[in-house]
């Protein structure tokens, strides 16, 4: 019987333990059941670790799945008050209202109609620009590099040229920031224009109306040259033009020991850079004119059918290239001009004409201008798409400041061929002239020789956008007068 007993109170010691332990799982379960719904309410992070150090991982669920859809709503609504609040800050009032109305709910978020109430009166606030009082400013390609560019003044012409024509990145960056401080805006030359057809289909040029803060004045920026010609390798100048892993356009530039690099050594980038940290630089996005020629190619790129010329019928600069790029391919050097022109005009910059040959409008022939016309469309305009803007070099024009002679045949035969915005260049402050169908106008070259005469007193035509003397590069040598 002793034993007997010994075996059963054994048996109950064992079930109540069996029974302790049950009931312990069931408190864990639980517990346990309970901490993870706890941690799916965080939204930060799928895993969350314990003061113990045991990581408790939430798997994937429909609740997990809602709130991921709730997150990337939150996500999307800051994202598109970021874009509204950045075409705000470009004065399109109408586009940012647009876009906080798209947010579902928007009536009832105080926050969301309390930006839409203060876009509405910003736009209330704004004023008609003076259309006869839009400056248009230009540049060459920037001066990287002052020594190589400017050295040897007394006894080398190219560069007596690049004091002359050329700007630096110092000064560029300067008059940029300067104008902005003033209160200028970029615009482009087609937000000038305000297109009216009438009941027979007849189309009429009319400034149109840009409204910008009071204080604010408009000006047009174009870049003329931007080929990257072969007179200035070796002079501290960009070699060519890239598009950067993020898509936008960039430069190449070949240092002084051979060493290339990347980065912003031109207009382009630069004024991209300033107006990405100064969204109100720029109406709607505008950014500026790019002219070109074609005869040593576009962008930095060897895109022109001479090149190719198999009776050896070159000029030395373009012999002692292709020396030197043995493994030339004309399609590989379109295909690289072309994305960057892609790129470009993604970026919001626009191409014009700037003739084939830069050519003195004036001074030559019909049949010349016919001929040039014809290399410009076939070495230039597959890669940068047609365009409707034609700006002269050396600063000539086809005639007096006025409307056009409909009798002069250069001119009809330009407009035969799509032109509709004329540039030259002139000493005006500012000067645009609506045609019937077309407009014209004058450039202001920033350039050294009006930086330089500017800053020693002998010139006053920049003072209403800068401070020569306080612009002017400080290793830019004495400018030898233009003849």
């Amino acid at each position: 019987m002793d034993k007997k007993k010994k075996r059963r109170k054994k048996y109950r010691v064992i079930r109540n333990r069996i029974v302790v332990c049950i009931f312990m799982a069931g408190v864990v379960s639980v517990l346990g059941w309970a901490f993870l719904r706890i941690i799916k309410t965080d939204r930060k992070s799928e895993t969350r670790m314990t003061g113990a150090g045991i990581a408790f991982v939430i798997p994937d669920g429909p609740d997990s799945q809602i709130e991921e859809t709730e997150q990337e709503a939150v996500v999307w609504r800051q994202e598109t008050v970021a874009r509204a609040e950045r075409l705000a800050a470009s004065y399109d009032y109408d586009g940012a209202i647009g876009i906080l109305q798209s947010i579902d709910g928007y009536e009832s978020d105080p926050a969301i109609t309390e930006q839409i109430g203060s876009y509405e009166e910003a736009k209330a606030a704004c004023v008609p620009v003076n259309m006869d009082e839009v400056t248009h400013v230009f540049y060459h390609t920037l001066v990287v590099d002052q020594n190589r560019a400017f050295a040897n003044q007394d006894t080398d012409p190219q560069a007596v040229g690049n004091n002359q024509w050329m700007t630096t990145i110092s000064e560029f960056e300067k008059i940029t920031q300067e104008m902005y401080d003033r209160g200028y805006v970029i615009v482009g030359i087609h937000d000038l224009i305000d297109t009216v057809t009438d009941e027979n289909g007849v189309t009429t040029y009319q400034p149109a109306q840009i409204m910008l803060p009071p204080g604010k004045r408009a000006y047009v920026l174009s870049q003329d040259d931007l080929c990257y010609y072969h007179s200035y390798d070796n002079y501290g100048y960009a070699a060519r033009m890239l598009v950067g892993p993020d898509g936008k356009p960039t430069c190449e530039y070949i240092q002084e020991d051979g060493t290339h690099v990347k980065g912003a050594y031109d207009v382009v980038p630069l004024l991209d850079a300033f107006i990405e940290e100064h969204p109100d630089a720029s109406y709607r996005g505008a950014k500026g004119i790019i002219a070109l020629t074609g005869y040593n190619g576009i962008l930095g790129y060897r895109t022109d059918n001479s090149y190719l010329d198999i009776n050896g019928n070159l000029n030395d600069d373009k012999k002692n290239w292709l020396k030197e790029h043995p493994d030339f391919d004309i399609e590989q050097e379109r295909a690289g001009a072309k994305q960057v022109a892609d790129a470009l005009k993604e970026d919001g910059w626009e191409f014009a004409s700037h003739t084939w040959g830069h050519l003195r409008i004036g001074d030559v022939s019909l049949e010349r201008l016919m001929s040039d016309t014809q290399k410009w469309r076939e070495n230039v305009e597959p890669l940068v798409g047609a365009v409707d803007t034609i700006i002269f070099a050396h600063g000539q024009d086809l005639g007096a400041w006025g409307d056009y002679d409909e009798g002069n045949a250069k001119y009809r035969y330009l407009r035969e061929q799509g032109y509709q915005i004329f540039c030259n260049v002139d000493s005006n402050l500012y000067r645009t002239w609506f045609g019937k169908d077309y407009l014209r106008q004058g450039r202001r070259n920033l350039d050294g020789l009006r930086i330089y005469f500017n800053a020693i007193g002998e010139q006053d035509n920049v003072g209403d956008l800068f401070d020569a003397k306080e612009v002017i590069d400080p290793l830019r040598p004495p400018v030898k007068k233009a003849h």
